[in-house]
């Protein structure tokens, strides 16, 4: 009898063993699968809805990338960049904050490229009491209050800083000016009232019906508005950032772009 029970165990243990062998492979391939791959866009913040966009007509393509942008002052994006955030890509809103990182070497020099340039106008609350005629009219007594970004971190506040030395009026206007954090935070302080005037994108007035276009900066004024692109040297996901990258110059992001305001440079 105990000879019986023990070739039984045997018997039993066999089988086992070969379920277990048969469906290990198995098991081992679920665990294998390959994963969804993600990218981080750090971004001026002037692209926000054109990003959004361009993000959609992506995931149609390209469903298995997800796309994750961290949107900001190209000045601030440069430094958390600098300090070691995880980025894919950058999509700068000025030269000089992106070659700071190309010389570095963060951004990989065979995958740079001047994508799409901008536009700058002074703008005020639609419907204002207070009427801004022109870039000389803002050192009036009525005008208050001016917002643009901070020049040393915010491209549009740089920008705004040069083409109102341009009308050589900085010096007369410098105690109204409110600074703030980025160019959309310029258009939340006009679109509340809570300035009489600002000096943003042009992308970023068309998005807005709160507020009035009153000039446009005169290109002369002002150090060119060129939107670099580039593809982080230490990306951890290199293979999908290049093909974002490349996609980003297509046809049909392009037309996204024009879209929202934004001036091609570059196309594939």
């Amino acid at each position: 009898m105990m000879r019986k029970y023990l070739i039984f165990f045997l018997v039993l243990s066999v089988v086992v063993f070969l379920l277990g062998a048969c469906g290990g492979p198995k098991k081992e391939t679920i665990n294998q699968d390959k994963k969804d791959a993600e990218l981080t866009i750090s971004a001026a913040a002037s692209m926000k809805e054109a990003l959004e966009e361009i993000q959609k007509l992506y995931a149609k393509e390209y469903p298995q990338v997800k796309l994750f942008f961290n949107f900001g002052a190209s000045g601030a994006l440069q430094q958390q960049i600098s300090q070691g955030a995880p980025v894919d890509l950058f999509l700068s809103a000025a030269e000089d904050k992106f070659a700071a990182l190309v010389d570095s070497g963060h951004i990989d020099k065979k995958y740079r490229t001047n994508i799409v340039g901008n536009e700058l106008v002074l703008v005020q609350p639609k419907n204002s009491q207070k009427k801004v005629d022109g870039f000389t009219s803002l050192a009036d007594k009525d005008i208050k209050k001016i917002a643009i970004g901070i020049p040393e971190t915010v491209p549009a506040g740089k920008y705004a800083k040069e083409s109102l030395e341009h009308y050589k009026i900085w010096g007369k206007i410098q105690e109204k000016i409110i600074y703030a954090k980025d160019v959309r935070q310029v258009l939340t302080y006009v679109e509340t009232g809570n300035v009489d005037a600002g000096i943003v994108y042009k992308t970023d007035a068309l998005a807005s019906n709160k507020i009035d276009i009153v000039d446009v900066v005169e290109e002369k004024s002002h150090t060119p508005i060129i939107y670099p692109l580039g593809v982080m040297k230490e990306s951890g996901n290199k293979e999908e950032a290049i093909k974002f990258y490349d996609f980003l110059q297509t046809d049909k992001a392009m037309n996204v772009f024009e879209k929202y305001g934004f001036i091609p440079l570059n196309q594939k």
